[in-house]
């Protein structure tokens, strides 16, 4: 059953890393009801770095057969953060409801950092054994 799952997700990965794409940019436009107040200060950047970190791993999964060059992996990384800090630019312009903030930038920069790190590391591992 794991195994069917897994391969469920490796030949559908390209289609999951775009739906992650456009669930973050709809998800950071629209406009939100109410939110809760939450104790803990800036769990938004939590938030934000998660999001980041889950879709460079998506689209650096999706692209992996062509990862060969380190030049392809770095462009999905600084491609994820640029979309980052278009959406949040995107926030501030076209919205009345939301702002931009570098502090939210900085979390997607971090996001997609780790998720490259993450990414090597597995690479790594993989080649190892």
């Amino acid at each position: 059953m794991l195994k069917h799952i897994k391969n469920l997700l490796k030949d559908n990965i390209f289609f999951i890393a775009i739906a992650i794409t456009i669930a973050i940019a709809v998800l950071s436009l629209i406009k939100l009801g109410n939110q809760p107040v939450v104790a803990i200060s800036n769990i938004d950047k939590i938030e934000h770095l998660i999001a980041y970190l889950v879709l460079t791993l998506s689209w650096l999964f999706a692209v992996r057969a062509t990862l060969s060059k380190n030049k392809i992996k770095y462009s999905v990384v600084i491609g994820c953060i640029l979309y980052g800090i278009i959406i949040e630019v995107l926030q501030g312009t076209i919205t009345d409801y939301r702002e931009a903030s570098y502090l939210d930038m900085l979390a997607n920069t971090l996001g997609a950092i780790i998720a490259m790190l993450i990414f090597n590391k597995k690479i790594e591992k993989k080649r190892a054994i």
